[in-house]
């Protein structure tokens, strides 16, 4: 009987230690103003309640008062909730911490998007899932986009090259991002192709693309096109610079006009 007890009591006592303090996957999330918290005390039911965080960061908790949490990781708030009630109040006290309503995790993303603006993030969120939430990419967008953070009151700037993380699925480039990002999506250059050319327009460039490479994108020569005599034409200080029988391998720049004319035999 003695024996049973015991193994008993080790299963409770076993229980209790491994009742988490925070919800999976919410421990790092930084608490803010607007934050609602669902708050639960085990073993007490009249101290489990649901708490919004006011605009200093602070909540009001039954026996404890007002508690400032702003700024704290979810545990952090289940630690700090723990010690203030087990100084008088609970002996070892059991504090778990899920975040019902995230609302002050806020962003910006500006720039060649479907509808840029300010998005709150419900939960952890990644540059990819931003860009989703704000309509994806616009057909103009540039293979490049840049965070703009602030680290220790200083601008820290990350640069995103998106045709790697798009087209090569490089999911290092997907990084989570923080309150107060500021993203900025900005439109490709662009080189224009006329002439002798199967589909003459506008396309995107990005810093490497050549003139073959650009001609390739038009669709190719025509038949009747000159090879040898291609030029092309750019804006340098304002004033128009044309750069005749161009090497095929020479580096477009944005706005570039590539004119492939016709041969004369």
């Amino acid at each position: 009987m003695k024996h049973a007890l015991l193994s008993a009591l080790a299963v409770v006592l076993l229980g209790i230690c491994f009742i988490p303090a925070v919800a999976a996957g919410e421990a790092d999330y930084h608490v803010g103003e607007g934050d609602v918290l669902k708050v639960t005390v085990y073993d007490h039911p009249d101290l489990t309640t649901t708490v919004r965080i006011a605009g200093g960061g602070s909540i009001i908790f039954p026996l404890i008062g007002e508690l400032s949490i702003d700024g704290l990781s979810v545990s952090e708030v289940s630690e700090k909730l723990s010690a203030a009630l087990a100084d008088g109040y609970i002996v070892n006290p059991q504090v778990s911490v899920f975040v019902q309503e995230f609302r002050s995790r806020k962003v910006v993303i500006m720039g060649q998007v479907g509808k840029p603006g300010l998005y709150e993030m419900s939960g952890p969120t990644t540059l990819l899932e931003l860009i989703s939430k704000a309509g994806g990419l616009s057909r103009d967008a540039g293979d490049r986009a840049t965070v703009h953070r602030k680290v220790d009151g200083r601008e820290q700037i990350i640069r995103i090259d998106l045709k790697r993380l798009l087209e090569e699925g490089d999911s290092s480039l997907d990084i989570p991002l923080v309150t107060g990002d500021n993203v900025f999506v900005p439109k490709a250059g662009m080189v224009y192709v006329t002439g002798e050319v199967d589909n003459p327009d506008s396309y995107k460039i990005d810093d490497n693309t050549t003139v073959i490479m650009a001609v390739t994108k038009a669709g190719g020569f025509t038949n009747l096109a000159s090879k040898g005599r291609v030029k092309v034409i750019r804006k340098v200080d304002g004033k128009e610079q044309i750069f005749e029988k161009v090497p095929m391998n020479m580096v477009v720049k944005p706005d570039d006009v590539v004119v492939v004319p016709e041969s004369f035999f």
